[in-house]
C-alpha cells in the first residue's frame, strides 16, 4: 500500500516532553504508518496512508493535546509560520525583560533581613510576584492545565508546580501567620524564589530560542539564495519583473550581471560565468552559454543571459537541497529513541522524587521540616530539565547536516550522520568517481602526412555516431574541421564505423576492425598503441582501405583531487577499493595512478553488491562510492551509500549522502563530521544525564545530613536554565569546528 511522507511545523512545543507527547499521539492515529517529532526544531515527520488518514485528522489529534500543526504547504503559510515564531520570540523577549525587572526588587527584599522585617514586606512582595506569575509566566500555568486535561505531565507541569506551590503557600503565611506562630514556628514567605524562578526559566527558554535559531542558521543560508523577483521576456523581447513564486516551466528569463539565477534551466542565449560554489562547492566560476545548464541560487558574474526554465519552486535542485537538510536535520539518530522514551517518563519520576522529599522531610526534618520539605520540592521540580536531554541529540544533528549542506555534503538522515564514523572500507566505482566521467582525446599521431581533406572525413564519419568515443573525437576537431555532405556511414556493432566517400571505404574503430578488412599495424604504430593502454587510454584507429592512418588517444581524466583524498582515507585507516567494468589495463593503470592496491575490473553491477556483502561479512562497515544509478544494488547494500555529482535527482534518491561537487575529498570531511557530530551528542547527553543525577538529589536535600546545604530554589531555576542553553551551544561549536 502507497504511504506518503511529510514534515509538518509543529506549535506550541514547550519542552523535550511536550514533543515526546506529540509523537504518542500522532503514532496512534489510524493509518500513521511512523511519527517523529523533533523538538530542537519543532517538527514532525509522518508516514501515512492516505486513504485512511489525512493531514487535517493528523492537525486535529494534535490539537486535541494542546499542540498544533501547520498543514498549508503554500508560500503564505511559510511566511505565515515566519510570522508566528518571531512574534512569538517578541512576546517572550518582553516577558522576560518585564519579569526580570520586577524580580530585581523582589531578590533584594528577599535577600535583605531588615527590609524582610518590615510589616508592609510582604505584601509588597506579593503585589510584585504575582503579574510575574500569572501574566509574564503565564505560559507555564495554561501548559500544565492543558497536560493535566489528558492526563499528562511536562516541564510546565514541574514549573506551574513549584512556582504555584511557593507563591500559594506564601499567601498563606501572608493573611494567617498566627498559623505558624501559634505553633512557635516563623511564618516564611517564598515569593522571591517563585518570581525570580520564572524570571529565569522565562530567561533561559529566551536563550534557547535564539541558540535553536542559529542550529537551523545552513537553511536560511540556502533559502536566502533563492531571488524573489525574475525577470521574464515574452515574445518579441517585452520584459516584465514578476514573483519567483509565478514562474512557469517553459518561461524564459533574463538574468543580468550579479544576480541570482531563480530556477533550473537551460541557456538559450547570451552568455557569462556563474558562480556555483553555494551548490557545488567549487569556488572556480563556470562558463555557460547556449545549451548549457544553470541552477537556481547561483549568481550570475558580469555577462547577462536568457536561460528556459525548466523545474520550478521544489523541484530545482536547490528546492531538492533544502528539503534534503530540512528532512535530515528532522530525522532522528538510533541514540535518540533511548533518550526518548527517558524523555517521555521524566516528568512523572520527578515528580514523585519531590513529594517523596516532601514527605521524608516532614518524618525525619524535625521542626522545620515542613519547610525544608516544601523547598525541597519546589527546588526539586524547578532543577529537573527534560529539556537539556531533548535537545542534546536533535541540536547537533541540525548543526552537523547544516555544516554538511555549506560544505557540498547532502547527509539524507541523521542514522547515516551518525554511522559515517564507523567507516573502514570505501568502495569506489570508477568512471565518474575517481575519474571525471567525460571522454576526451588525449594526444594523436598521424602516420601518414595529415591533410584537409582526411581530417574532415573523420570528424564527418565521428559526427553521424551517438558513441561517447565518437563525441570526444568531434569535440576535438569542432574548431578545424567541416562537415562532408554525401557520405554513406554503417556502424559495426563493437567494432566501430564504416564510411564511405567519393568511392573510397575509411575504417574508424578498434584493432578487430582493423583485422577484418586487412589492415595491418606498423611496428611504430604498435609501440605507440603499446605505450598508450599503459596509461589507460583507450586507442581507436582511423584507416583506409589498405593502411592505418591515424591513431588517436582517449583517457577519462582522473580527477586532480582524487589521488590526494585516497591517500587521505588510506591515511585516517580506511581501506579503498575500486570496482569497475572497465578492462583489466585501464583498472591497473588508474589505480596505479591514484595509490589503489586493491582492485577488480570487468565487474557487474550485481558482482559489486556481492562485493560489499562480502566485506560486511568480515566485519568491516562499508561506504559504497558511485553515481546512484548503475550502482544502485551497491548502493543500496552499503552501511553508508555516498552519491557522487551534481545532485541528480536519482542519485539523491538512491543514496544516504551525496557530494554535490563530485570531488572526493568530501569524503573524509563527512567522515570528520561525523565523528565530530557523534561526539558532541555524547558530550551533550553526558551532561544532561549528569546535571539531573547530581542536581535532583542535591535539590531533595541529600547534602544536608552530611554540611547542612540546603540548595536555593533560585539557584536551581538559573542552573535549569542554563543547562539547556548549555547543550544548545555546545552543538553550535560544530559551526567552527
Amino acid at each position: 500500500m502507497d504511504t506518503v511522507k511529510q514534515t509538518f511545523p509543529v506549535l506550541n512545543l514547550s519542552c523535550a516532553s511536550c514533543a515526546s507527547s506529540t509523537e504518542t499521539i500522532l503514532k496512534a492515529q489510524p493509518g500513521v504508518v511512523s511519527a517523529s517529532v523533533n523538538y530542537a526544531n519543532a517538527t514532525a515527520r509522518v508516514e501515512y496512508v492516505p486513504g485512511i488518514t489525512d493531514a487535517r485528522q493528523l492537525k486535529a489529534a494534535v490539537q486535541s493535546v494542546g499542540y498544533d500543526l501547520m498543514v498549508e504547504e503554500t508560500e503564505e503559510a511559510a511566511d505565515s509560520l515566519a510570522t508566528l515564531r518571531q512574534a512569538h520570540f517578541r512576546s517572550l523577549k518582553r516577558r522576560t525583560v518585564s519579569a526580570i525587572v520586577l524580580a530585581v526588587p523582589l531578590i533584594i527584599i528577599g535577600m535583605t533581613p531588615t527590609l524582610m522585617a518590615q510589616a508592609w514586606a510582604n505584601y509588597v512582595m506579593w503585589l510584585m510576584a504575582t503579574p510575574i506569575i500569572f501574566i509574564f509566566g503565564r505560559q507555564f500555568f495554561a501548559g500544565a492545565y492543558k497536560q493535566a486535561k489528558h492526563r499528562s505531565a511536562n516541564m510546565d507541569t514541574l514549573v506551574a508546580l513549584s512556582t504555584g506551590v511557593a507563591y500559594l503557600f506564601s499567601v498563606f503565611n501572608t493573611l494567617f501567620p498566627d498559623f505558624w506562630h501559634s505553633r512557635g514556628l516563623h511564618a516564611h514567605t517564598y515569593f522571591e524564589t517563585a518570581g525570580v524562578v520564572i524570571a529565569f526559566i522565562l530567561l533561559g527558554k529566551l536563550l534557547e530560542e535564539r541558540a535553536k535559531g542559529n542550529t537551523s542558521s545552513a537553511i536560511k543560508k540556502l533559502m536566502g539564495l533563492q531571488p524573489k523577483t525574475v525577470t521574464v521576456v515574452h515574445q518579441g523581447g517585452h520584459q516584465v519583473e514578476i514573483p519567483i513564486a509565478r514562474v512557469k516551466v517553459g518561461d524564459v528569463l533574463l538574468v543580468k550581471p550579479g544576480e541570482k539565477v531563480a530556477v533550473d534551466g537551460t541557456v538559450i542565449a547570451g552568455g557569462s560565468y556563474v558562480d556555483e560554489s553555494m551548490i557545488s562547492g567549487e569556488p572556480v566560476p563556470v562558463a555557460k552559454q547556449a545549451g548549457s545548464a544553470v541552477f537556481a541560487g547561483t549568481i550570475n558574474q558580469k555577462g547577462s543571459f536568457q536561460f528556459k526554465a525548466e523545474k520550478v519552486g521544489g523541484e530545482t535542485l536547490l528546492g531538492q537541497i533544502i528539503k534534503l537538510v530540512q528532512d535530515a536535520q528532522g530525522s532522528k539518530a538510533p541514540v535518540q529513541k533511548l533518550v526518548d522514551k527517558i524523555s517521555g517518563i521524566f516528568v512523572p519520576i520527578v515528580i514523585g522524587i519531590a513529594t517523596l522529599s516532601l514527605v521524608l522531610w516532614i518524618v525525619f526534618g524535625g521542626p522545620e521540616g515542613f519547610t525544608h520539605g516544601l523547598l525541597a520540592l519546589v527546588t526539586v521540580l524547578v532543577i529537573a530539565c527534560p529539556c537539556a536531554l531533548g535537545l542534546a541529540t536533535p541540536t547537533a544533528i541540525m548543526v552537523g547536516v547544516g555544516k554538511g549542506a555549506e560544505q557540498g555534503i547532502l547527509i539524507k538522515d541523521a542514522e547515516s550522520l551518525e554511522r559515517a564514523k564507523k567507516l573502514n572500507a570505501i568502495i569506489l566505482d570508477k568512471t565518474g568517481t575517481i575519474t571525471e566521467g567525460k571522454p576526451e582525446v588525449v594526444t594523436h599521431r598521424w602516420f601518414v602526412p595529415e591533410t584537409d581533406e582526411l581530417r574532415n572525413i573523420l570528424y564527418s564519419i565521428e559526427k553521424t555516431s551517438e558513441h561517447p568515443l565518437a563525441d570526444a573525437v568531434v569535440k576535438a576537431l569542432r574548431d578545424e574541421a567541416i562537415f562532408l555532405q554525401g557520405l554513406d556511414v554503417e556502424n559495426l556493432a563493437g567494432q566501430g564505423i564504416r564510411g564511405q566517400y567519393k568511392g573510397k571505404t575509411y575504417l574508424i574503430g578498434n584493432a578487430v576492425l582493423l583485422q577484418d578488412h586487412g589492415v595491418d599495424l606498423s611496428d611504430d604504430a604498435r609501440q605507440w598503441v603499446a605505450a598508450q593502454l599503459d596509461l589507460a587510454h583507450t586507442v581507436i584507429h582511423f584507416a583506409d582501405e589498405s593502411a592505418l592512418l591515424a591513431t588517436i588517444a582517449i583517457a577519462d581524466k582522473i580527477k586532480p583531487t582524487s589521488a590526494g583524498a585516497i591517500n587521505r582515507l588510506q591515511s585516517a585507516g580506511v581501506a579503498v577499493y575500486m570496482l569497475t567494468g572497465d578492462n583489466e589495463q585501464t583498472a591497473a593503470a588508474v589505480a596505479r595512478q591514484t595509490g589503489i592496491s586493491h582492485y577488480q575490473a570487468n565487474v557487474l553491477p550485481a558482482e559489486k553488491a556481492a562485493f560489499v556483502n562480502a566485506l560486511q561479512a568480515q566485519g568491516k562497515v562499508v561506504g559504497m562510492v558511485g553515481d546512484g544509478i548503475n550502482d544502485s544494488n551497491a548502493l543500496a547494500q552499503a552501511d553508508v551509500s555516498i552519491a557522487m555529482g551534481r545532485g541528480s535527482d536519482i542519485a539523491m534518491d538512491v543514496a544516504k549522502m551525496t557530494i554535490i561537487s563530485g570531488d572526493l575529498t568530501h569524503i573524509s570531511q563527512a567522515i570528520h563530521l561525523s565523528r565530530k557530530t557523534v561526539a558532541t551528542i555524547k558530550q551533550n547527553l553526558f551532561w544532561a544525564f549528569i546535571y539531573n543525577v547530581i542536581g535532583i538529589p542535591v535539590a531533595a536535600g541529600l547534602l544536608y545530613p552530611i554540611n547542612g546545604f540546603l540548595l536555593d530554589p533560585m539557584v536551581a531555576g538559573a542552573a535549569m536554565a542554563l543547562s539547556s542553553v548549555s547543550v544548545v551551544s555546545n552543538s553550535l561549536r560544530l559551526r567552527w569546528g
